[in-house]
């Protein structure tokens, strides 16, 4: 990914957040010279190696499954996007831009084939992805045989990260005075999109300001 020095987010911390909120990737291979993409959820183990580990499972049927191993696997995870338009800097000279965020993630995959191992990985969807729910659902005892029936019928996967990168472009090339034009501007849209990514505009600018050293 072409990642200009001022809109490069290097923070671990803060990339490992984005991805676990923005957990629906797109999971790409390359197979005989031809790439091939699959969208589905991917969970963050933090605990794993330096950069952590992605978990995850596709349909057998999927013929992605026998391309995930002895190769570089590159995972994209999207977050909010937004148009912007140059006539909101009330200035000359501009042009219009996309502000956008998106993570990007390498790394080399371990086949997950045992049984138990399987069904764990599927705990953990349910788990994470219940959670937020007013009453959570869990996989029922009753439905034990149910669940293990299934499993033959998917591959499981771990996903070593070997190399993550994150691109937020916030205006940030653009004065303090702009960017804060631009976000009152995204604040007069109605998508959600445009909402976020103005939320994440003011946040940088007031860290930005923060961190700025006083001159008194």
């Amino acid at each position: 990914m072409y990642v200009p020095s001022s809109f490069a987010e290097t923070d671990l911390k803060t990339l490992h957040r984005f991805i676990e909120e923005h957990s629906f990737a797109t999971l790409i291979t390359n197979a005989e010279g031809s790439a091939f993409a699959s969208h589905l959820p991917l969970l963050l183990d933090r605990s794993v190696g330096e950069f952590g580990q992605l978990i995850g499972h596709l349909a057998k049927a999927n013929p992605q499954s026998d391309q995930l191993q002895n190769q570089s696997l590159l995972m994209i995870f999207h977050g909010p996007h937004a148009y912007i338009s140059p006539a909101w800097y009330e200035s000359d000279h501009t042009v219009p831009t996309w502000n956008y965020q998106a993570v990007h993630v390498y790394g080399s995959c371990t086949l997950e084939t045992d049984p138990a191992q399987l069904k764990r990985i599927l705990e953990k969807y349910v788990s994470f992805y219940e959670a937020a729910q007013p009453v959570p659902w869990s996989i029922p005892d009753s439905d034990t045989d149910f669940v293990d029936s299934l499993l033959p019928a998917i591959v499981g996967f771990r996903i070593q990260i070997e190399r993550i990168e994150g691109k937020f472009k916030l205006n940030q090339n653009h004065s303090a005075e702009r960017q804060q034009k631009v976000i009152n501007a995204l604040r007069q849209q109605a998508g959600e999109n445009q909402q976020a990514i103005a939320d994440q505009m003011q946040a940088h600018l007031h860290q930005n300001e923060n961190d700025t050293p006083s001159r008194s």
